[in-house]
Formats: structure tokens, C-alpha cells, sequence
């Protein structure tokens, strides 16, 4: 997989401990890309040392039984993924701008953080699985994937590019609509844990039907 500049088709390709950026609702997925506004002194940090080495990050969620606020080093989700900075600005009043484009997803082992550290870091086992996923897949559903999401649209009286959806690869369409989904944390770790891209493609549809049938003023046939 060409990610950026770089290559990653194997275990040799990757660091054995990478920087984490914990934020709840962030979903990053393999081949697809995260833009970020990062302006925590912590964070920036984080970004100057993934910068000047191999531009990588872990981006992963806060474990779902945290409390917002509760501790400046929350405990963290047992899997998140791994991507790379495909493109930074800074924007002069202490800020990044920052593109992250997914590699794949890793599940997260030990913290090696020492108490001098101005941000986190953890030992990483990446899911080598996620490198050799084609843009198609066609054991994805596709047609149901697309009818529940114009059912949400219709109800939300939303508009959306057909012609680009229609042109979509499935691994870019799925991956797409779960990031830009409407769902809070516990979801968005579930697509990012389904083990395929039919797999979360399922998942999302299924939360979909739920989100549409539990809204008021639903048409009878929507979903048929």
C-alpha cells in the first residue's frame, strides 16, 4: 500500500512504538483521510516529532467507559489506526493544519511514555490484514449500503454528490460514510473494529435502518 511518499506492504515497514493521539469520535480508516486542527501544546509536540521522523500517528479513542474530562491521560481503546501525515500547515497564531490519510488499523499493546513526555506513545501490532484491501471488494452490499443512506438523506432533507457516490470504489464509499457518519463513540469504534470492509459495511447499514426507523415522520417504504 503507497500511502503519501512512503510504502507499507509489510511488519518491517512499520515502527514498533508510534505516537498516539487520543480523541473521542475521531474515526480514521484504512484509506481514508482525517483532517485535524490540532492546537494543544501536547499535540503540537506530537506533531513536530512525527514530522521530523517518519510522519506517523496513531489515532485512537479514549476507552468508552471514560469520563470526558476526567484525566489528562485517559485509558485508551484497545484498537485504532495508523496513519500518516500527508500534508501540514502551520497557521501562525501556534496551530496545525494537518491531513492524515489511514494505513491500517493497529491494536495498541503497552504505553512506553515516560513522565518527561510531553505526549504519549505505545507499542503497536499493526492489523497487516488492512494493506492488501482492493478499492472494490464485491462481496460488499452495496445496494443496500446506498438505499439506507438516501432513506437518511430524503429525511434529513439532505443533498448529496450521486454522480461522485456513484464513482466511488466500495472501500472509498464505506470507509467515507462511516467517518462522516452521525454516531457517537461506541459506534464509531465498532466500524473501526469490524473485521472486513463487508463487515463494517453491514454494521453501518444495520445502524443506519436504526437511526431512520426510531426518527419521527419515516416513510413507510424507505427502507424497502
Amino acid at each position: 500500500m503507497k500511502v503519501g511518499n512512503a510504502r507499507y506492504d509489510g511488519p518491517d515497514d512499520f515502527p514498533e512504538i508510534a505516537p498516539v493521539f487520543p480523541l473521542t469520535g475521531a474515526l480514521l480508516l484504512p484509506g481514508s483521510h482525517l483532517p485535524l486542527n490540532v492546537f494543544e501544546p501536547r499535540y503540537i509536540a506530537l506533531m513536530d516529532h512525527a514530522i521530523a521522523s517518519n510522519r506517523l500517528v496513531t489515532m485512537v479513542q479514549p476507552r468508552l467507559t471514560e469520563t470526558a474530562g476526567e484525566t489528562t491521560n485517559p485509558a485508551l481503546c484497545d484498537v485504532g489506526c495508523l496513519g500518516r501525515i500527508t500534508s501540514f500547515s502551520e497557521t501562525g497564531d501556534g496551530r496545525y493544519i494537518v491531513s492524515l490519510a489511514g494505513i491500517c488499523r493497529v491494536r495498541l499493546l503497552e504505553e512506553t511514555t515516560t513522565g518527561d513526555d510531553l505526549f504519549r506513545s505505545i507499542r503497536i501490532l499493526p492489523f497487516l490484514s488492512d494493506l492488501g484491501v482492493a478499492g472494490e471488494e464485491p462481496d460488499v452490499d452495496r445496494n443496500a449500503l446506498m438505499t439506507v443512506f438516501r432513506a437518511y438523506l430524503e429525511q434529513h432533507r439532505l443533498e448529496a454528490d450521486w454522480e461522485s457516490i456513484e464513482r466511488a470504489g466500495n472501500l472509498a464509499l464505506v470507509n467515507s460514510l462511516c467517518m462522516m457518519s452521525p454516531f457517537g463513540a461506541a459506534e464509531k469504534q465498532a466500524l473501526l473494529e469490524a473485521a472486513s470492509l463487508k463487515a463494517r459495511s453491514a454494521t453501518l447499514v444495520a445502524m443506519l435502518e436504526m437511526l431512520v426507523a426510531r426518527s419521527p415522520g419515516t416513510p413507510s417504504n424507505t427502507l424497502q
